[in-house]
């Protein structure tokens, strides 16, 4: 099987590429991350994932636009559901490039975090594969954070602390929230 997988950041990457690759699975990657900010937060995301493809020799499709505009016209004012449209953005069109490309199935790298929402990214990736005739392949890469997060940490691969989004920037490093309680 050919599966296209949408990578939001290289540590992310480790687990669910070993996994499919055992498994038999073609795996090609897809960087298209409008969420993230600031503009040199994702680059160094971009850049990490170029250098570690480069290493485990993984093909990857990057969509060089920094498209934040767009997603900040999506989520404002509708922030308490911010992630629904985010996943969609990105898997919305991991879905049309994986149906472009003529891979069989689709996924994401979101499905490694237990920082995201698991049932959402897979009903949106369900969705999004219906929508543009490629199927979704769910699959929960949770159990493989710990070991792709000490793996990243010994490669030396850049580690963000945050999802990408600004909001999720403002949540994990400012204490307003605290503060007005």
């Amino acid at each position: 099987m050919r599966l296209l997988l949408h990578i939001c950041c290289a540590p992310c990457a480790i687990y669910p590429v070993d996994v499919l690759r055992n498994e038999g699975t073609e795996v090609y990657g897809y960087f298209y991350n409008p969420n993230i900010h600031p503009y040199t937060e994702w680059k160094k995301r971009r850049d990490t994932l170029e250098q570690y493809a480069n290493d485990i020799d993984l093909k990857v499709i990057f969509d060089e636009g920094y498209y934040l505009e767009e997603f900040l016209r999506k989520v404002v004012y509708r922030e308490s559901v911010r992630c629904q449209y985010c996943y969609y953005m990105r898997l919305g069109q991991a879905a049309a490039v994986a149906k472009r490309g003529k891979f069989d199935a689709f996924s994401s790298t979101l499905l490694v975090s237990p920082f995201q929402d698991q049932q959402l990214i897979k009903e949106v990736g369900e969705t999004a594969g219906k929508e543009k005739g490629v199927p979704f392949l769910y699959r929960d890469f949770r159990p493989g954070f710990k070991e792709a997060t000490t793996r990243s940490k010994e490669l030396g691969l850049y580690r963000q602390q945050y999802c990408g989004c600004i909001y999720s920037e403002r949540d994990r490093y400012c204490n307003t929230r605290k503060k007005r309680r």
